[in-house]
């Protein structure tokens, strides 16, 4: 009877499952005629029109896929890429039927050196004479930082003005390992690789809390900094302002200068009719107008590679979010074959990862040097194994805030041997040999095992050493002193020889032409990466499609991203930077 049962069971949920298959291939077809329909539809643009940036949506470094199922489905939310916005701005300068732009539904998603990138390209449209006015019903920080290159900042009566400082937390849990019975068990190199200090210790190590309260200083000076030539207001006033939080209110934002006026959206849009002169505006959005823009710089046949990496580093295949070997290493050979593309531009936006996978785009890189030039782009985080595949470039760019260096090595393993105990779980080996089991969850880890380890950890970090050295010109003695995962902002990296410019993703490329002694060229964006069915039905389901992204802290996530690297030894070694920094 029961095999019966499971015999309707297994039948019935087959069925469904194609049923299911059925239905999202119908939406997969219909969303695809639609996308076609659309872009059927040209966009007209007429005078006076006025260009509106929608920042509700998240902020990366690459614009989406053009076409992709889950785009066709509409599981992923409109996001904008840094390759497309900054020429759109400049086109939008340019084109005499744009008045203006206008920046509204303050939520900004995106690291604080993409936000910059936006921000200056907002700088340079204003040169042109056109105005900027931003409106939010409330403004987070990074928000404000946006909205504060605005001739005019408006925000609803009843919102707020978030303006307090920059902010880290960490969790720590020694203790709580303690009374679980689930340990961690920690090889490191360096006295400020921290990524791993929360197993270690219930307290922040003086050494962490320097680094960290460094990194935030200079990140929030040069935020500072921009805010206050935009808002003509000094630096001190700014920083007064955010010790006695006196913009939180709209209207002690107003009386602080932070804002222009608080008014309703209703009110905002007259405001923005009677500065160009017109009681029926024309708005273009953001996303029309990028398809009317065009985003290829120049005519001729040269072409510059921006190659994107972008995620963490793993050893393996990678995707558009998660960085691997194999395809960051098919891309950079199928670009040496191409006579036609004269630079390479490595947009790098990671905090690291697997050592081996870094080491193996580090000597591609460097196999690809000896036929084109190679500048490195740093996003909001190119640390650890990001400055590991970032240290072999002609040279490196970064941005004032952009979080780099990093540069040390550490392995966890997880263990559960006093939990095992705990519940009366045994766990007996038979080999046959005394080495042949190098670890096992179930024992406490052996000093031989130890060693073993720590062999390998400070074998990689001296061929990291010897990488950022040879690529920096350094001696790694050098190297060593800035070294032993030491975190770093972009000003920082500059004054100690890690990064050669500060600039964004359009001074790399400004590079890599004087560099190829090229003038005139195109972008081509790499790699190109495809959705597949298994992927969306994962970010439906989870479970054996794909995995449910876990809502953790970032040491809770090391305990977890560890464990499954088990699996791949490849993997256990890793140069990863500690944390994520937010600013909200």
């Amino acid at each position: 009877m029961s095999f019966f049962k499971n015999l309707i069971s297994s039948a019935l949920g087959t069925f469904i499952a194609i049923g299911l298959l059925v239905v999202f291939l119908f939406v997969f077809i219909a969303g695809s005629v639609a996308l076609l329909e659309e872009d059927n539809d040209a966009v007209e643009i007429e005078n006076n029109t006025v260009l509106v940036m929608n920042m509700k949506v998240p902020i990366q470094d690459r614009e989406p896929q053009s076409f992709s199922f889950s785009s066709a489905l509409e599981l992923d939310p409109e996001s904008y890429g840094l390759n497309v916005i900054l020429p759109a701005i400049a086109k939008a300068a340019d084109d005499e039927r744009i008045s203006g732009i206008s920046i509204q539904n303050m939520n900004a998603i995106g690291g604080i050196s993409n936000i910059s990138a936006v921000r200056g390209a907002l700088a340079k449209f204003k040169e042109s004479g056109k105005f900027v006015y931003a409106y939010g019903d409330y403004y987070g920080q990074s928000d404000y930082f946006l909205a504060s290159i605005a001739d005019s900042i408006f925000v609803h009566p009843q919102g707020a003005v978030d303006f307090r400082g920059l902010s880290a937390e960490i969790l720590y849990y020694k203790s709580a390992q303690e009374k679980s019975g689930i340990s961690m068990e920690v090889i490191r190199n360096g006295k400020y690789k921290s990524a791993v200090e929360p197993f270690l210790d219930d307290k922040m190590s003086t050494e962490n809390r320097e680094q960290i309260q460094s990194f935030l200083d200079h990140i929030w000076d040069e935020m500072l900094a921009d805010i206050s030539e935009s808002r003509g207001m000094t630096a001190k006033e700014l920083d007064r302002l955010a010790d006695t939080v006196a913009g939180m209110t709209a209207e002690r934002a107003v009386n602080a200068s932070l804002a222009d006026g608080a008014t309703t959206r209703r009110a905002f849009k007259e405001k923005i009719s009677e500065r160009v002169h017109e009681e029926d505006v024309e708005y273009v959005n953001f996303t029309d107008y990028l398809s009317v823009a065009g985003t290829k710089k120049g005519r001729g046949l040269n072409r510059i590679a921006v190659v994107y990496a972008q995620g963490d580093i793993i050893y393996g295949e990678g995707g558009a979010e998660i960085i691997g070997q194999e395809k960051i290493i098919k891309t950079l050979k199928k670009i040496g074959k191409k006579k036609n593309i004269k630079a390479v531009v490595l947009r790098v936006n990671s905090p690291g990862g697997s050592a081996l996978a870094s080491e193996l785009i580090w000597e591609e890189i460097e196999h690809l040097k000896k036929t084109k030039k190679v500048v490195v782009s740093m996003g909001n985080v190119a640390a650890s194994g990001g400055y590991y595949i970032a240290a072999n470039a002609d040279e490196i760019i970064a941005e004032p805030t952009t979080i780099t260096g990093s540069i040390g090595v550490w392995g966890v393993l997880p263990n559960v041997n006093r939990l095992a105990n705990r519940w009366g779980i045994n766990a007996e080996q038979v080999a046959t040999n005394k080495r042949a089991i190098l670890y096992t969850p179930f024992e406490p880890l052996s000093t031989a095992t130890r060693e073993e380890i720590k062999v390998g950890i400070n074998q990689v970090y001296q061929t990291f050493l010897s990488r950022v050295a040879s690529g920096r010109g350094m001696t790694k003695e050098k190297v060593h002193e800035i070294a032993q995962g030491r975190v770093w902002s972009g000003v920082e990296a500059k004054e100690i020889g890690l990064v050669d410019h500060l600039g964004g993703l359009e001074t790399a490329l400004g590079r890599a032409a004087t560099l190829a002694e090229i003038d005139d060229y195109r972008v081509t964006n790499y790699p190109k990466y495809d959705d597949d069915l298994e992927s969306v039905l994962g970010e439906l389901f989870g479970g054996p499609f794909g995995s449910i992204k876990q809502q953790l802290p970032p040491e809770l996530g090391l305990w977890l991203n560890n464990a499954k690297a088990l699996q791949h030894p490849e993997n256990q070694i890793q140069t990863r930077l500690p944390y994520t920094l937010n600013i909200e």
